[in-house]
Protein backbone atom coordinates (compact mmCIF):
# COMPACT_ATOMS: atom_id res chain seq x y z
CA UNK A 1 0.00 0.00 0.00
CA UNK A 2 1.18 3.62 -0.89
CA UNK A 3 0.35 5.43 2.19
CA UNK A 4 -1.67 4.37 5.28
CA UNK A 5 -5.83 6.09 4.84
CA UNK A 6 -7.64 3.07 4.47
CA UNK A 7 -8.79 2.84 0.71
CA UNK A 8 -11.33 0.27 1.01
CA UNK A 9 -13.84 2.50 3.56
CA UNK A 10 -13.11 5.42 1.38
CA UNK A 11 -13.63 3.50 -1.80
CA UNK A 12 -17.07 2.59 -0.29
CA UNK A 13 -17.53 6.01 1.44
CA UNK A 14 -17.16 7.43 -2.17
CA UNK A 15 -19.67 4.68 -3.80
CA UNK A 16 -22.00 5.37 -0.47
CA UNK A 17 -22.05 8.71 -1.66
CA UNK A 18 -23.49 8.05 -5.03
CA UNK A 19 -20.58 7.38 -7.03
CA UNK A 20 -20.57 4.64 -8.87
CA UNK A 21 -17.78 1.12 -8.20
CA UNK A 22 -15.06 2.47 -10.81
CA UNK A 23 -15.13 5.73 -9.73
CA UNK A 24 -14.82 4.80 -5.87
CA UNK A 25 -11.96 2.39 -6.51
CA UNK A 26 -10.02 4.12 -9.01
CA UNK A 27 -10.44 7.80 -6.43
CA UNK A 28 -9.62 6.15 -3.53
CA UNK A 29 -6.06 6.27 -4.92
CA UNK A 30 -5.73 9.47 -6.71
CA UNK A 31 -3.62 11.33 -4.48
CA UNK A 32 -1.07 8.42 -4.45
CA UNK A 33 -0.80 9.25 -8.22
CA UNK A 34 -1.17 13.36 -7.74
CA UNK A 35 -4.14 13.08 -9.37
CA UNK A 36 -7.26 15.50 -7.98
CA UNK A 37 -10.49 13.61 -6.84
CA UNK A 38 -12.44 15.63 -10.18
CA UNK A 39 -10.09 13.97 -12.39
CA UNK A 40 -10.52 10.80 -11.49
CA UNK A 41 -13.93 10.79 -10.87
CA UNK A 42 -14.61 11.93 -14.29
CA UNK A 43 -12.48 9.37 -15.51
CA UNK A 44 -14.23 6.66 -13.91
CA UNK A 45 -17.22 7.93 -14.47
CA UNK A 46 -18.43 5.87 -17.61
CA UNK A 47 -17.46 2.57 -16.24
CA UNK A 48 -19.81 1.74 -13.11
CA UNK A 49 -22.50 -0.99 -13.46
CA UNK A 50 -19.82 -2.97 -15.80
CA UNK A 51 -19.76 0.47 -18.19
CA UNK A 52 -23.67 0.48 -18.37
CA UNK A 53 -24.14 -2.85 -19.98
CA UNK A 54 -23.24 -5.45 -16.91
CA UNK A 55 -19.88 -6.34 -18.33
CA UNK A 56 -16.55 -5.68 -16.90
CA UNK A 57 -17.64 -5.39 -13.33
CA UNK A 58 -16.62 -1.06 -12.52
CA UNK A 59 -14.76 -2.04 -9.43
CA UNK A 60 -12.37 -4.12 -11.57
CA UNK A 61 -12.26 -1.19 -14.25
CA UNK A 62 -11.38 1.06 -11.64
CA UNK A 63 -8.42 -1.43 -10.20
CA UNK A 64 -7.14 -1.79 -13.55
CA UNK A 65 -7.15 2.36 -14.08
CA UNK A 66 -4.99 2.45 -10.80
CA UNK A 67 -2.66 -0.71 -12.39
CA UNK A 68 -2.02 1.42 -15.66
CA UNK A 69 -0.96 4.13 -13.30
CA UNK A 70 1.12 2.44 -11.46
CA UNK A 71 2.47 0.19 -14.23
CA UNK A 72 1.60 0.60 -17.47
CA UNK A 73 3.41 1.66 -20.28
CA UNK A 74 3.76 4.67 -22.38
CA UNK A 75 6.52 4.32 -24.78
CA UNK A 76 5.11 1.40 -27.99
CA UNK A 77 8.62 0.10 -28.19
CA UNK A 78 9.18 -0.67 -24.83
CA UNK A 79 7.41 -4.30 -25.64
CA UNK A 80 9.12 -5.81 -21.80
CA UNK A 81 7.23 -2.87 -20.10
CA UNK A 82 3.88 -3.45 -21.89
CA UNK A 83 4.40 -7.29 -21.36
CA UNK A 84 4.52 -6.82 -17.50
CA UNK A 85 1.59 -4.39 -17.56
CA UNK A 86 -0.36 -7.27 -19.02
CA UNK A 87 1.05 -9.87 -16.53
CA UNK A 88 0.15 -7.63 -13.41
CA UNK A 89 -3.43 -7.29 -15.12
CA UNK A 90 -3.60 -10.66 -15.24
CA UNK A 91 -2.64 -11.29 -11.77
CA UNK A 92 -5.30 -8.79 -10.66
CA UNK A 93 -8.29 -9.58 -12.55
CA UNK A 94 -7.28 -14.00 -11.35
CA UNK A 95 -7.44 -12.88 -8.38
CA UNK A 96 -10.46 -11.21 -8.24
CA UNK A 97 -12.35 -13.86 -9.69
CA UNK A 98 -10.88 -16.43 -7.40
CA UNK A 99 -12.37 -14.34 -4.10
CA UNK A 100 -15.18 -13.30 -5.72
CA UNK A 101 -16.47 -16.41 -8.52
CA UNK A 102 -16.05 -13.67 -11.55
CA UNK A 103 -15.26 -10.60 -13.30
CA UNK A 104 -18.64 -9.60 -14.97
CA UNK A 105 -20.78 -7.72 -13.31
CA UNK A 106 -23.87 -9.39 -14.78
CA UNK A 107 -22.28 -12.67 -13.52
CA UNK A 108 -21.46 -11.24 -9.59
CA UNK A 109 -24.96 -9.34 -9.05
CA UNK A 110 -26.88 -12.74 -10.61
CA UNK A 111 -29.08 -10.31 -13.00
CA UNK A 112 -28.64 -8.54 -16.24
CA UNK A 113 -28.36 -4.27 -16.13
CA UNK A 114 -30.07 -4.26 -19.62
CA UNK A 115 -32.85 -6.41 -19.19
CA UNK A 116 -36.02 -4.41 -17.45
CA UNK A 117 -36.86 -7.46 -15.07
CA UNK A 118 -34.18 -7.79 -13.25
CA UNK A 119 -33.43 -4.35 -13.08
CA UNK A 120 -36.43 -4.14 -11.00
CA UNK A 121 -35.23 -7.14 -9.18
CA UNK A 122 -31.86 -5.18 -8.22
CA UNK A 123 -33.65 -2.44 -6.95
CA UNK A 124 -36.10 -4.33 -5.08
CA UNK A 125 -33.05 -6.72 -3.65
CA UNK A 126 -31.31 -3.37 -3.34
CA UNK A 127 -28.27 -5.35 -4.83
CA UNK A 128 -26.66 -2.05 -5.52
CA UNK A 129 -26.54 -0.83 -2.20
CA UNK A 130 -25.88 -3.80 -0.30
CA UNK A 131 -23.79 -6.21 -2.65
CA UNK A 132 -21.56 -3.66 -4.98
CA UNK A 133 -19.89 -2.42 -1.73
CA UNK A 134 -18.54 -5.92 -0.83
CA UNK A 135 -17.07 -5.49 -4.75
CA UNK A 136 -15.51 -1.98 -3.69
CA UNK A 137 -14.08 -3.38 -1.12
CA UNK A 138 -12.42 -6.49 -2.50
CA UNK A 139 -11.44 -5.07 -5.81
CA UNK A 140 -9.29 -2.43 -2.85
CA UNK A 141 -8.61 -5.74 -1.10
CA UNK A 142 -7.23 -7.54 -4.30
CA UNK A 143 -5.10 -4.10 -5.37
CA UNK A 144 -3.56 -3.65 -2.27
CA UNK A 145 -2.31 -6.68 -2.47
CA UNK A 146 -1.00 -6.25 -6.05
CA UNK A 147 1.01 -2.73 -4.83
CA UNK A 148 2.07 -4.13 -2.33
CA UNK A 149 3.76 -7.05 -4.27
CA UNK A 150 5.15 -5.68 -7.05
CA UNK A 151 7.46 -2.43 -7.69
Amino acid sequence: MMNNTNKADRAVELFSGGFNCSQAVLTAFASDFGLSEELTLKLGSEFGSGARNGELCGAVSGALLVLGLKYGHCNSADTERKMRAYAIADEFTRRFREVNGSIVCRELLGYDLTNPEDMAVISEKNLFREFCPLMVKSAVKVLESILSEYE
